[in-house]
C-alpha cells in the first residue's frame, strides 16, 4: 500500500471532520439534495465527456494509487543486468526464454533473441512507452475534469438554494433549509476536488513519470546489450536515469541469475 497516499486522505479527511466537530454539530453538514446535484452531476457530466470504459478504468487506477507502492527504478537496472549476464554466458538466444510478468520486458527480450536492429528495437519500443503515455493522459484527465466539474455544480447548486430561498421568503421555516444547500454544495464540490480528484489525478501523473523511467531504463538496456554486452558499461549508462542519492551500487544489486 502507498503509505503516502493512505496518510494524505486520512489526515485531510480527519483535520476537517475535526474543524467541523469543533465548531459545531457535524449535521450540520449534511445535506442529501446537495450531494446528489455535485456527485451525481459530476459523475453524469464525466460520463458524457469520456467513454464509459475510460472512466472505469480512471476509478481502477485511483485503487491501484492506494493499493501498490511505486515500483524502484534501480530494480528495473539489476533486471537488465541480469539479462546482460545471461546473453553474455548462455547467448541472446536465451533471453527468448526468460520468464517475466512484463509484457514490455518481454517484447524486449523478444526482440533482442531474434536479432532485430538497434533502430528496430527502439521504434517498437519508443511506441510501447507513448502509447501508454497516451491511455494514462486519459485517464488522469478523467480525475483533472472531475476536479474541474465538482466546484462548479456546487456553485450550480448554491443558485438551486439562492433560487428555493427567495421564492419561499414569506415562509421563514423553509428558508433555513434552502440556505444550506445553497452553501453546503459549494463545500462539497470544493472539498471532492481539492482533497480527492485532483490530488488524485496528480499522483497518477507521477505513477505515469516513474513507470515510463522504468520503461526507458529498459529500452536503453536492451539496446546496449545488443551493441556492446558489457554489464559494468550498462550499469553506469542505465543508473543515469536515477538520481545520485537514490542509486543502488552495482555491487549492492541483487542480480543473481
Amino acid at each position: 500500500m502507498d503509505i503516502a497516499s493512505l496518510i494524505g486522505i486520512v489526515s485531510g479527511i480527519s483535520l476537517i471532520v475535526s474543524a467541523i466537530f469543533l465548531g459545531g454539530d457535524i449535521h450540520n453538514f449534511i445535506n442529501v439534495p446537495g450531494l446528489m446535484i455535485v456527485g451525481g452531476g459530476t459523475l453524469a457530466t464525466t460520463l458524457l465527456t469520456f467513454q464509459f470504459k475510460d472512466v472505469i478504468a480512471a476509478f481502477k487506477a485511483a485503487y491501484f494509487v492506494f493499493s501498490k507502492q511505486k515500483e524502484d527504478p534501480n530494480e528495473a537496472v539489476a533486471t537488465m543486468i541480469k539479462l546482460c549476464h545471461i546473453s553474455r554466458r548462455q547467448g541472446i538466444m536465451e533471453l527468448s526464454k526468460v520468464k517475466t510478468q512484463s509484457g514490455f520486458l518481454k517484447k524486449a527480450c523478444g526482440l533482442i533473441a531474434d536479432g532485430s536492429s538497434n533502430d528496430v528495437i527502439r521504434d517498437a519500443l519508443t511506441t510501447e512507452i507513448e502509447s501508454l503515455k497516451m491511455r494514462h493522459f486519459i485517464v488522469q484527465d478523467v480525475f483533472k475534469k472531475m476536479g474541474t466539474y465538482s466546484p462548479a455544480f456546487g456553485m450550480l447548486g448554491t443558485l438551486i438554494g439562492l433560487v428555493q430561498m427567495l421564492s419561499k421568503l414569506q415562509d421563514p421555516s423553509n428558508i433555513g433549509p434552502a440556505m444550506a444547500t445553497a452553501l453546503l454544495t459549494t463545500f462539497y464540490g470544493s472539498l471532492m476536488s481539492t482533497l480527492f480528484f485532483l490530488p488524485v489525478a496528480g499522483k497518477l501523473k507521477a505513477r505515469t513519470v516513474m513507470e515510463v523511467i522504468n520503461l526507458e531504463i529498459m529500452l536503453e538496456g536492451a539496446v546496449s546489450i545488443l551493441d556492446n554486452n558489457n554489464p559494468i558499461i550498462l550499469y553506469e549508462k542505465l543508473s543515469s536515469f536515477i538520481s545520485a542519492r537514490l542509486r543502488i551500487p552495482l555491487s549492492k544489486m541483487d542480480i543473481r541469475r
